[in-house]
């Protein structure tokens, strides 16, 4: 299988979560789907709405987040090339969240009823599945602990220290440089800030050599001391191999 077929980083991913045999795979690419091309903002899955389809980024980046009835917005998770990023929705049966693109890109829409059927018809595909989901709550548990007991300038570190490990993972960049697709009104969403805390954020750190940001782009000077700072360990990713 080459990266032209549009599955390809899904199911790769999902094989770094569990080990697939080559009918597992051919299960996978099998999977009916419609891929459309979104727009930056564009909603993928809205709070509230029945659950139709799985949606899996094939390009771009996307975000989970939910609203307060006074409308301030609390991102839990950026999204990439390669994740299924509702897979949860194929049991719950109605979202509880929103999800929506950061940027534009192309999204393949699975239905719910081929994702049930392929994880009982191929249990290891189910088993790679599970993984993922489990990984997306360890993840949402450190953005918990980032945002209610970490200070400014370290919620702001570990979160370009994950993105970096991401989007290496995933082969969408390197540890010492990247494409960061969020705008500081995002990052603040993000981190509980505001955008005036996170632009003083990013300036200190910059200040203090760890970065350097150019408009969408950033580039990572020291590793190590950036990596103290945001108090990251890159063990809740749960990187292992299957």
């Amino acid at each position: 299988m080459t990266q032209s077929i549009p599955l390809h980083a899904f199911v790769e991913k999902l094989a770094r979560r569990r080990v697939l045999s080559d009918r597992d795979r051919e299960a996978l690419f099998a999977l009916p789907h419609v891929v459309k091309t979104m727009r930056r903002h564009d909603y993928l899955v809205r709070e509230e709405e029945e659950a139709k389809n799985c949606c899996v980024i094939l390009s771009g980046f996307a975000v989970r987040h939910k609203a307060t009835r006074y409308g301030a917005r609390q991102i839990f998770s950026i999204h990439m090339a390669g994740d299924g990023v509702d897979l949860s929705n194929s049991q719950l049966g109605k979202a509880d969240h929103n999800i929506q693109m950061l940027c534009a890109g192309d999204v393949a829409f699975i239905p719910v009823d081929a994702i049930r059927e392929v994880t009982f018809a191929w249990p290891a595909t189910c088993q790679a599945m599970w993984y993922d989901s489990l990984v997306d709550g360890a993840i949402f548990r450190e953005w918990t602990l980032n945002v209610g007991r970490r200070d400014a300038l370290s919620r702001m570190a570990h979160m370009l220290c994950e993105f970096a490990i991401r989007l290496d993972e995933a082969g969408l960049g390197a540890t010492q440089g990247y494409e960061l697709p969020m705008t500081q009104e995002e990052l603040a969403d993000a981190l509980g800030l505001t955008t005036i805390h996170v632009n003083r954020t990013l300036k200190a750190l910059a200040k203090e050599k760890l970065i350097v940001r150019t408009s969408r782009s950033v580039e990572i000077l020291d590793w190590a001391r950036l990596a103290i700072i945001g108090d990251f360990d890159s063990g809740y990713l749960h990187l292992e191999s299957a």
